[in-house]
């Protein structure tokens, strides 16, 4: 219960000191429209107190010039009392003020990962059409923006782009003598906008580029004033041979796996864990999806997905080998038993811990990042397998010598267990003081040093209380009776000759 109530996640966030502000507007737009707004949206960055530095690039992402990111460079740690994710909180409610402009705020992932790296990155893909593929996208963000769980959500495959096609006449154009070439090349010339020479001016070379203005070439009607050339020479407007059409098409469509897809790129607000994000998304598009439709991830996504789901297969061969190594050394299989039975008990009292931070931190109580069963967590359990077992070790190992020397079982484990109260205290305490440097760090890396001390420390804390009560109970149980062997070796000591010499 507690293992499933933690909220899940790859990486805790960590405040690496910077952040990115992805910008978009529709297709439509046009590069001096989104640098307007772009540029609001870097002012708004710039105001805050803890921000003195941003940098913008407006590039062709995606196919087209409506998308842009802006770097954001708050003060360095020592020089402001909130996090990077704190800013963050606070600059998105008034980017999403910024008429015309989409935006989304959010911290590089923790660990290196392919995608786009969005926090969310969720993919619809399947043998039927584009359209099909943008209208279940449409539904399913709805949907999961109802639910108010993202800050952000968007597809990459949109139907916003528009499109010209021009139609030529080639019968006219075959009667007026127009070569298909000709036009070709006048086009090409007059918009296209490549290099056809470069020149020399006080000693550098600069390129030669034709195209006409930009105020001959805003909309598609415009060609229709284009001139071309017969044959012969003459001049003829282009509008006598060509017809435009015009169409909304996508901006670039995307595959995954050899099939279409739409990817949904996501950031979710603040007590939003990746793996609850994630499982809203699915159980949506198992609603939505028609027939032929499957999911899968990217980024830091699938990387939470392939790779988060082996703690389960790795705790049980640790203890599986654990358990082999001490038979081994032990030659019974009933003595490890023993000595592992704590193991569970700390590992729930770390996650009873783990999942109180949560929600305390859901209550604003506290604040510490990594309160989530992350990869760090995960290590950190696994951790508490070899140093829990120990404390088993040091009275079992005991009782049985004890036994062995004539003791009896109750007798010898409650012996064990008085003589080696403070060799478990003294390893407790040990490891236990060892994680505190962990627990009070903060800036960069705070995360994954909190996340790993905080297991360690209250799983070995309280796995420690249970060992001197379950293991010597358990001993009680299911501990070998060494007693015969003790009655043997003083029966045969017993009937040995004695011999002397005169």
């Amino acid at each position: 219960f507690l293992f499933r109530a933690a909220p899940t996640e790859l990486a805790p966030a960590e405040d690496s000191g910077f952040a990115i502000l992805v910008n978009e507007t529709d297709g439509f737009s046009t590069p001096e429209y989104f640098n307007q707004y772009s540029r609001a949206a870097e002012q708004i960055a710039l105001a805050h107190n803890d921000i003195p530095h941003a940098f913008t690039l407006n590039a062709n992402f995606g196919g087209g010039t409506n998308a842009g990111f802006t770097g954001i460079i708050p003060l360095p740690w020592s020089e402001r009392t909130k996090t990077t994710q704190q800013i963050i909180d606070e600059l998105t409610p008034e980017l999403n003020t910024v008429a015309g402009l989409r935006t989304a705020v959010f911290q590089p992932p923790p660990l290196p990962s392919s995608g786009q790296g969005y926090p969310i990155e969720f993919i619809l893909k399947s043998t039927g059409s584009p359209e099909t593929l943008y209208h279940v996208g449409q539904e399913l963000i709805g949907r999961a923006m109802a639910s108010k769980k993202f800050f952000f959500l968007s597809p990459r495959l949109r139907f916003d782009r528009p499109e010209a096609t021009v139609e030529i006449d080639r019968d006219k154009a075959a009667l007026l003598g127009v070569d298909m070439s000709t036009i070709a090349s006048d086009l090409a010339a007059q918009l296209a906008g490549g290099q056809i020479n470069r020149f020399a001016f006080d000693g550098r070379a600069y390129k030669v580029i034709s195209q006409v203005q930009r105020s001959a070439r805003i909309n598609p009607e415009q060609l229709e004033g284009i001139f071309t050339r017969t044959r012969d020479g003459q001049l003829i407007p282009l509008s006598t041979l060509v017809s435009i059409s015009e169409k909304t098409v996508p901006r670039e469509i995307l595959h995954s796996q050899q099939l279409n897809s739409n990817t949904i790129i996501g950031v979710p607000r603040p007590g939003v864990s990746q793996a609850d994000a994630l499982g809203l998304l699915e159980d949506i598009a198992r609603e939505i999806m028609p027939p032929g439709f499957q999911i899968d991830y990217a980024g830091s996504s699938r990387q939470f997905k392939t790779e988060g789901g082996s703690m389960l297969a790795t705790f049980a061969f640790a203890l599986i080998i654990i358990y082999l190594v001490l038979s081994a050394q032990f030659e019974s299989f009933r003595d490890p038993l023993i000595m592992l039975i704590t193991v569970p008990m700390s590992i729930c009292g770390a996650l009873l811990v783990l999942n109180i931070f949560t929600m305390t931190n859901g209550m604003k109580l506290t604040n510490l990042p990594g309160m989530s069963l992350n990869i760090y967590t995960q290590v950190g359990l696994i951790t508490l397998i070899g140093v829990i077992s120990k404390h088993g070790i040091l009275i079992v190992e005991f009782a049985n010598k004890l036994q062995q020397q004539g003791m009896a079982k109750r007798e010898a484990i409650e012996e064990a267990a008085s003589i080696r109260f403070r060799p478990v205290l003294m390893t407790t305490a040990a490891l236990v003081i060892a994680m505190v440097p962990l627990l009070l760090s903060s800036g960069p890396g705070a995360g994954a040093r909190i996340s790993l001390g905080l297991v360690i420390a209250s799983g070995m804390t309280i796995g420690t209380l249970f060992t001197l009560y379950v293991v010597p109970a358990m001993y009680l149980y299911i501990g070998r009776d060494h007693g015969h062997v003790a009655t043997v070796a003083t029966t045969a000591a017993d009937s040995a000759p004695i011999i002397t010499h005169a």
